[in-house]
C-alpha cells in the first residue's frame, strides 16, 4: 500500500472517530449547559482561531521541511535542530497569546450578548479559556511535525485517544460534578495540556537518534522565513474570511440565536473531517515529489488525490444537504433546534464542499513554495466580504451570511484554481474540472436523488439512520465508479480478492 493511501486511511479513521465522538456528545453538552453556554464556548473557539495567525506558518513549515529533508536524505542533526529551533519560537508565541487573551478578557465579556448567563459566569469561563488557548496552541506544531515525517498513524491514534479523553471527561464532569460552563472549560484546559505534551513526546521520539543535543540555529530561521511569512499573510486573510461570519454574528445576534448558527456550523463543518485527511496526506507527499522533480508522477498523484477528495466529500455533502432536516432532528433530539438550524446547515454544507475541492490544489501550491497566490486572492476577497458580511448579518441574519460562504468558495473554484494551473501542472485544469470534480458530482447527485425519492415519511430514528447509511453507501459507490482513480483502486482490490479466493 502506498504512503498516500495508508496515510489517507489512517487520517480518515482518526478524523471520523474524532468527529463521531464530538458530534455524538454535542447535543448532550448543549442540553446540560444550555445553548447560551455552548454559544460562549463556540465564540471563544473563534477567538482562538483568530490568534492562529500567530502560528506564523510554522506548523505547515515544519510539515514541509521535515518531508523535504527526509526525501533529500539529510543527517539527523539537521532535523532535530530544525524542530528545536521552531519549537522554541512556537512556545514563545503560546506565552504571548496567553497574555494577550488575558488582557482582552474585558473586551470579550462586553462583546457577547448573554441573556441568561450571568456576567460572573462569563467572566470565570473566559479566564479559564485563556489558559485553554495557551496550552492547546503548540499542538498544531507537533502534529505538523508528525505529518511531515509520515507518522500520520501515530498522530491519529493520539488524536482519537485524546478526543475520547476530552469529550468523555467533559461528559462525566457535566453529569457527575456540575453542569456549568466553568466546569466544562476547566476540563478542556486539563485535556488540552495533556494532548499537547503527549504529541510533543511522540514527535521527538519519531525523529532519528543523534548523539548531539538539538540546538537552536539562526540559519534555520533564515532558510524558512520567506515561506513562513507567505503562509502567515495567507493565514491572516484566510482567518478573516472563514471566521468573519461568527465574529460578526456573535455581536449582531442574541447569544441564543448565535448558538443556533454555531450548532449549524458544527454540523456542516463535520465535512472538514473528511477533507483534512486527504490534505494531510497530500501535502508532504507533494513536497517530496517536488524535491525529486518527477512532474509526471506529481501530475498523476495530484489528480488521484483530487478524485478521492471529490468522491468522498461531494457524496457526504449532497447527503447532508438533501436530508438536513431529518439529520438535525435525529442528531439534536429537538424539533425546535432542528427547525432553527437545518436551512443554515444546507447552505453551509454546500460552501464547505466547494472549500474541500480546493484543498488538493492548495496543497500543491504550498508544496511548491507558492503561498502568495492564495494570499492575493484572499486579500481581494476579504475587502469584498467584510462589508458584505456586516450588511447581510443585519438584514438577513445567519441564513444570509451562510450564502456568502457559498459565494466565496465558488470564487475559489472558478478563480484561484485556474490561476494556479497557469503556473503549476499546466494543461491540467480542464481535467480537474471535468474528471476530478464533474464526474463524481453527477454520479453522487443521481444517488442522492434516488434516495430522496425512496424515503418514506415517519421513520423512527434508528430506521432513518439505517436508511441514511444505505443511501450514503449507494452515493459513495456511484461517485467512486465515476472517477478513474477510485475505479482503478476498486478494480485492484477486487482482483486481489479474486486471486486470494482462487488460491
Amino acid at each position: 500500500m502506498s504512503h498516500f493511501k495508508r496515510n489517507v486511511i489512517a487520517n480518515l479513521a482518526g478524523r471520523l472517530s474524532t468527529a463521531a465522538l464530538g458530534l455524538l456528545l454535542v447535543p448532550v453538552i448543549v442540553q446540560r449547559m444550555g445553548i447560551e453556554a455552548y454559544g460562549l464556548v463556540s465564540f471563544f473557539a473563534t477567538v482562538q482561531a483568530i490568534f492562529s495567525v500567530l502560528d506564523l506558518g510554522l506548523s505547515a513549515t515544519i510539515n514541509r521541511e521535515l518531508a523535504r529533508v527526509t526525501a533529500a536524505g539529510e543527517p539527523p542533526d539537521t532535523m532535530r535542530d530544525l524542530v528545536r529551533t521552531l519549537e522554541t519560537c512556537y512556545w514563545a508565541i503560546a506565552l504571548l497569546i496567553g497574555g494577550v487573551t488575558l488582557a482582552m478578557t474585558p473586551a470579550i465579556e462586553r462583546w457577547v450578548q448573554p441573556q441568561h448567563l450571568t456576567r460572573a459566569d462569563v467572566h470565570q469561563a473566559v479566564l479559564i479559556l485563556c489558559g485553554v488557548v495557551a496550552l492547546q496552541w503548540p499542538l498544531s506544531f507537533y502534529d505538523g511535525g508528525l505529518m511531515g515525517l509520515q507518522r500520520q498513524v501515530t498522530s491519529n491514534v493520539i488524536g482519537v485517544i485524546m478526543t475520547a479523553v476530552r469529550q468523555g471527561g467533559a461528559l462525566c464532569v457535566l453529569l457527575l460534578v456540575s453542569p456549568t460552563v466553568q466546569t466544562f472549560v476547566w476540563w478542556q484546559a486539563i485535556a488540552s495540556g495533556l494532548q499537547t505534551f503527549v504529541t510533543a513526546a511522540a514527535l521527538w521520539r519519531a525523529l532519528p537518534a543523534s548523539a548531539a543535543r538539538p540546538r537552536i540555529r539562526r540559519a534555520v530561521v533564515g532558510r524558512v522565513w520567506r515561506f513562513a511569512a507567505g503562509l502567515t499573510g495567507t493565514s491572516l486573510v484566510t482567518l478573516g474570511l472563514t471566521h468573519l461570519d461568527r465574529a460578526v454574528l456573535s455581536r449582531v445576534l442574541p447569544l441564543d440565536q448565535f448558538g443556533y448558527y454555531a450548532l449549524a456550523a458544527v454540523a456542516a463543518g463535520g465535512l472538514h473531517y473528511l477533507i483534512g485527511p486527504f490534505y494531510a496526506a497530500a501535502f508532504p507527499r507533494f513536497s517530496e515529489m517536488i524535491v525529486t522533480s518527477d512532474e509526471a508522477a506529481l501530475r498523476d498523484e495530484y489528480h488521484r488525490a483530487a478524485q478521492f477528495v471529490s468522491v468522498v466529500v461531494l457524496s457526504a455533502a449532497l447527503v447532508l444537504i438533501v436530508f438536513a432536516p431529518d439529520v438535525m432532528r435525529v442528531w439534536t433530539h429537538n424539533a425546535e433546534t432542528a427547525d432553527r438550524t437545518y436551512a443554515i446547515v444546507m447552505v453551509l454544507a454546500a460552501g464547505t464542499a466547494m472549500n474541500g475541492l480546493i484543498h488538493i490544489p492548495y496543497a500543491l501550491q504550498l508544496a511548491a513554495g507558492w503561498p502568495t497566490l492564495t494570499l492575493a486572492v484572499n486579500a481581494v476577497a476579504l475587502c469584498i466580504m467584510a462589508p458584505a458580511t456586516f450588511f447581510v448579518a443585519r438584514s438577513s441574519g445567519g441564513f444570509g451570511v451562510a450564502w456568502l460562504w457559498v459565494a466565496l468558495n465558488a470564487a475559489y473554484v472558478c478563480v484561484t484554481v485556474p490561476l494556479m494551473h497557469r503556473r503549476l501542472l499546466r494543461g491540467e485544469l480542464w481535467r480537474w474540472y471535468r474528471v476530478d470534480i464533474g464526474a463524481p458530482l453527477v454520479a453522487a447527485a443521481a444517488g442522492v436523488a434516488a434516495g430522496r425519492l425512496a424515503l418514506r415519511p415517519g421513520l423512527d430514528p434508528w430506521a432513518f439512520l439505517a436508511f441514511l447509511a444505505a443511501v450514503s453507501t449507494l452515493t459513495l459507490a456511484l461517485a467512486a465508479l465515476a472517477t478513474p482513480a477510485t475505479r482503478a483502486s476498486i478494480g485492484r482490490r477486487l482482483s486481489r480478492g479474486s486471486a486470494v479466493a482462487v488460491r
